[in-house]
């Protein structure tokens, strides 16, 4: 188990093991540590981890539409130019650009957001070299 406390928790509209599979697909330390499903083939629970960091998802069983928003992201550290042109592009394949890939006084080298096919919200970032 993880020392990590505080876990992101999705909730997707039946798209969850998909956006999984997708997110694992994008970034290095990153794996699926399970998924169970429910009779109907919709994911029950998952875990999964992408750069280390553990998050939770499900498929909205009650079958309301929750959408996402990007009033809340997950900003990602990205290694270098080549990691954060590669995962902005597959991000942006269906999605939004929020705000495209430039530099970001005086935090980023190179900044991206992007809202992706799922609505799921990115921040993507290669830190300021000091």
């Amino acid at each position: 188990m993880s020392d990590q406390k505080i876990t992101t928790f999705f909730m997707f509209n039946g798209k969850a093991e998909e956006a999984i599979r997708f997110y694992t697909s994008l970034f290095e330390q990153s794996e699926i540590k399970h998924v169970f499903h429910q009779q109907d083939g919709t994911v029950m629970h998952a875990a999964f981890t992408l750069k280390g960091q553990t998050f939770m998802a499900i498929d909205n069983s009650n079958k309301d539409e929750h959408p996402f928003t990007p009033a809340i992201s997950l900003f990602v550290e990205c290694e270098d130019t080549e990691e954060i042109n590669r995962v902005f592009e597959r991000l942006t394949e269906g999605g939004v650009v929020l705000m495209p890939l430039a530099p970001l006084p005086p935090m980023s080298e190179r900044f991206g957001w992007v809202q992706d096919k799922f609505g799921v919200s990115w921040q993507l970032s290669v830190r300021k070299k000091v």
